[in-house]
């Protein structure tokens, strides 16, 4: 019996499937493309779709271009705490920052845009890495009388696990789609971002555990 049977209560969160975090782009992710067909499955199933879209301005203070003399993928310390540095990625109007050209999701009824903030990053879905800067997203969950939020898309690590917990945080019960995801997997992330979804009490399932896929 599958472990999900999607319900009009459910959101699925397809997070940051772009050219960028995929074969060829700039902070591309092992395997990224991957998700797409399973996202472009995943969407067929739930009534509901939003896409969120990484959405830097050129000069953001993530990007290890920012630092003199600090490299790509070195953590820094922001005001809020610990910070990765990333290549440029993602950048305002660019290919890169584009959607995965295969990505066929028509029925998506919301784009959130998130790391416009020069000074902040952005992983989750729900708030910025200050961890009191909302996007706007859980009142519109709310408003819309969300419950659920079923997610997939890149990187699983970290926009995808901060987004889940998150979800949590924000009392909706959160589900990731583990085959529908991949992991930069950067000093180990991806089983602290394990251990931490376990804690939070977000699901990990497969996309044969969903009903009609």
């Amino acid at each position: 019996m599958p472990l999900i049977d999607p319900h009009p209560t459910d959101a699925l969160l397809l997070v940051d499937i772009q050219n960028d975090f995929c074969p060829g782009g700039a902070l591309a992710v092992g395997g990224g493309g991957e998700v797409v067909p399973v996202a472009n499955r995943l969407a067929r199933l739930f009534g509901s779709v939003i896409l969120t879209q990484d959405w830097h301005p050129p000069d953001h203070r993530s990007f290890a271009s920012a630092h003199p003399g600090m490299s790509a993928f070195a953590t820094t310390t922001f005001a809020y705490g610990p910070q990765v540095l990333w290549p440029d990625h993602c950048v305002q109007g660019t290919q890169g920052a584009a959607f995965h050209p295969d990505l066929d999701v028509p029925m998506a009824q919301l784009v959130l845009r998130k790391g416009f903030h020069r000074g902040i990053d952005s992983y989750s879905a729900f708030f910025e890495n200050d961890r009191t800067t909302p996007t706007g997203l859980a009142g519109y969950l709310r408003e819309r009388g969300f419950r659920r939020v079923v997610l997939a898309g890149l990187a699983t690590d970290f926009c995808v696990a901060f987004s889940a917990e998150d979800a949590v945080r924000c009392g909706f019960e959160a589900v990731v789609v583990e085959d529908g995801c991949r992991a930069i997997d950067l000093q180990g992330s991806l089983d602290a971002a394990k251990a931490r979804l376990a804690s939070a009490g977000a699901r990990l399932v497969r996309s044969a555990d969903i009903a009609g896929s």
